[in-house]
């Protein structure tokens, strides 16, 4: 069984402004169906911040985000190739994101349209994207089992892009910092909560479901079946943020239970923890 008493998925966003219809919240707790948390607010991201804070200190709690907790690192050796000044490390850059942008709630647009802008992708006049697109450890070993990861954190185009929701994202993990414990840059601790970094589609792959986007109230009780869960209770039909974090909330609860090695993928060495992160249930 879990230590944790709940898990909690939050399906985040990086748009501009200072609420956001992109997040959605929803928990996972004991053996009861996945529920979301205030449905029907629109929540801004200092919200989110303000209510982990408290919330991770009312009892343990395996949280999960759905960005990069951090650009590439390995392949390269830096993150912003040819940048002096830049830090090599994970929490280190989280800091520079940080007092790099004046975007409000704690975005972080500016970063990739202003202060760094030659290295992001934003369409075609800026050339070959190929020459942008760059992975993690983790992300290549998720496309080598299958799991089809495509998006890159230099990628700022497009739905699918995560640029702007990581970014902004590491502005919000510089303010957990010392907070709560953000694994795996700190190791998961003995007791009380946690923050991981959370990929839906591993959830969805694990359901039978790979690629298919649910947007149905039947549709997501057939994955949270396949996952071991109760159906949920819901009286709506929810949106694709909504059954994303669903989904996910479940699929942490059924992996953080059930796999010995959800904390100790293979691959994992200290200099990817410390530079890359890792993506929970990248086994």
């Amino acid at each position: 069984m879990s230590r944790f008493a709940a898990c909690v998925a939050v399906d985040w966003s990086g748009a501009k402004g200072k609420r956001h219809k992109g997040i959605a919240i929803a928990e996972a707790r004991g053996d009861a169906p996945p529920r979301l948390v205030r449905p029907r607010h629109v929540w801004s991201r200092e919200e989110v911040l303000a209510w982990l804070i408290k919330r991770a200190a009312t009892e343990p709690t395996l949280f999960g985000f759905d960005f990069s907790f951090a650009p590439p690192l390995i392949e390269r050796g830096e993150y912003l190739l040819g940048e002096p000044g830049v830090p090599t490390t994970a929490r280190e850059f989280w800091a520079y994101v940080d007092t790099k942008c004046q975007d409000e709630d704690l975005g972080a647009a500016s970063f990739l349209e202003q202060v760094h802008r030659r290295h992001f992708y934003f369409g075609i006049a800026d050339g070959v994207k190929s020459d942008f697109v760059r992975f993690r450890q983790c992300d290549a070993r998720l496309n080598e089992q299958g799991g089809r990861k495509t998006a890159s954190a230099y990628d700022a185009i497009g739905a699918a892009q995560v640029a702007k929701a990581s970014f902004s994202g590491m502005r919000l993990l510089h303010r957990l910092d010392g907070k709560v414990a953000l694994w795996p840059m700190d190791p998961l601790p003995a007791a009380g909560s946690a923050v991981v970094e959370i990929y839906t589609r591993i959830y969805l792959r694990r359901a039978g479901l790979s690629g298919v986007k649910l947007r149905s109230r039947a549709d997501l009780n057939v994955a949270l079946k396949a996952l071991g869960s109760p159906p949920a209770r819901l009286r709506f039909e929810p949106n694709d943020h909504q059954t994303d974090a669903l989904v996910t909330a479940a699929g942490m609860r059924a992996l953080a239970a059930s796999e010995p090695n959800a904390f100790a993928p293979q691959g994992l060495r200290p200099e990817v923890a410390a530079g890359e992160g890792w993506t929970f249930g990248v086994l």
